[in-house]
């Protein structure tokens, strides 16, 4: 008799516990997927408005001497040269400047400071410099940061970040075909033989990196 009261209860109760649970697997990966998608959308737009010369990279972790890894998100190879992309998927207002350590996102009345990309993707640019220092000189690398359309500048922006997908037309403005077929392969082959595997252990020694970075600087 009791069985019968107590079992659609222990039910519920079995039920509310893995609804929690799954609440903060969601939160703990949400900054993860929220990063991801804007990476998709990236590469989505290569894959719509690029042509095949165009070669994407994704998600590249590449051994750095001084902080032990960086991760890149796309590099895109071409005959026009080399771009290292950095995405942002932030919604709200962004507020920024070319040479400012620190950029601003709001959102209603809250305001949250975050590292400026194009620093952050300078980092990046020069990690692949010195991985591509016997092929290809530096000034053929180009550094761009791509914020998705849900966020909306509120200042002037340098000319190499965009919201969506006008970082396409960026691209197709350097015409000039200065990296011929077999470099551009050989460039390739040496990005992907740096590159880290991409695993769970590689993207957990990279956030150690990180961690160790943010508590020594």
């Amino acid at each position: 008799m009791l069985s019968q009261i107590f079992a659609p209860l222990w039910s519920s109760f079995w039920w509310i516990i893995l609804a929690f649970v799954a609440i903060g697997v969601i939160k703990a990966f949400k900054p993860l997927l929220k990063g991801k998608f804007g990476e998709f959308a990236v590469s989505i737009h290569a894959k719509k408005y690029l042509t095949e010369e165009y070669i994407l990279l994704n998600n590249c972790t590449l051994p750095d001497e001084k902080n032990g890894t960086t991760q890149i998100d796309h590099i895109l190879l071409s005959p026009y040269g080399v771009f290292i992309i950095e995405t942002k998927n932030y919604k709200g207002w962004i507020f920024g400047g070319e040479r400012q350590k620190m950029w601003t996102q709001k959102i209603f009345k809250n305001s949250y400071k975050f590292q400026n990309p194009l620093h952050q993707n300078y980092k990046h640019q020069k990690v692949l410099e010195q991985v591509l220092a016997d092929i290809i000189a530096p000034e053929y690398l180009h550094s761009i940061v791509v914020f998705m359309p849900d966020c909306e500048f509120k200042t002037e922006m340098p000319i190499n970040v965009f919201r969506g997908s006008a970082w396409v037309e960026y691209v197709k403005n350097f015409k000039e075909e200065i990296i011929p077929p077999m470099k551009l392969k050989r460039i390739q082959l040496r990005i992907e033989k740096e590159i880290l595997d991409k695993s769970w252990k590689t993207n957990r020694i990279h956030v150690e990196n990180l961690k160790q970075r943010k508590e020594s600087s």
